[in-house]
């Protein structure tokens, strides 16, 4: 039997059978950075981004984003999605994308948390990139994940 779960006897990429294993309590966060410079800053707080309410915007799109990550990344398992959640918080040039995602499954809910930072960022990138197109989406990690056979993990810094 071969040790990478995601790989048959003959190489070939497969979806891993959970169907076997009990469903618990999954948690995940992620979070990401939009270096987006001190005017697209500005524009942001004073309201002159010209397509509007950037941050409800890529909120939405984060969320739509982890419900949708089995379409989108291949061998993800569709999940019954609990909670999401898309936040940011912001300094002089910089947006630090943070989501959190939960779920009651057989796997895990680390890729949805990961799906929706990136669904956000890119979002974020869309509807600044009018005001500046040297914008850089980076930093896009696993800060933290609970429950599951594997144990929770935290992140170090």
């Amino acid at each position: 039997m071969n040790d990478l779960t995601h790989l048959d006897d003959s190489g070939r990429a497969r979806m891993v059978d959970v169907g076997e294993k009990t469903p618990s309590a999954r948690r995940a966060e992620a979070t990401a950075t939009l270096a987006v410079g001190k005017e697209v800053m500005a524009a942001i707080h004073d309201g002159s981004t010209p397509k509007g309410n950037v941050f409800e915007t890529a909120r939405l799109a984060g969320i739509m984003a982890a419900k949708k990550t089995s379409e989108l990344i291949p061998l993800c398992h569709q999940l019954p999605l609990d909670h999401v959640s898309v936040d940011f918080d912001t300094n002089e040039t910089e947006i630090q994308i943070r989501a959190t995602a939960a779920t009651r499954s057989a796997t895990g809910v680390e890729m949805e948390a990961l799906t929706a930072v990136s669904v956000a960022g890119l979002t974020l990138y869309d509807m600044l990139k009018a005001i500046s197109k040297t914008m850089v989406l980076g930093q896009l990690r696993l800060l933290a994940k609970s429950g599951g056979r594997s144990g929770d993990y935290r992140a170090e810094g």
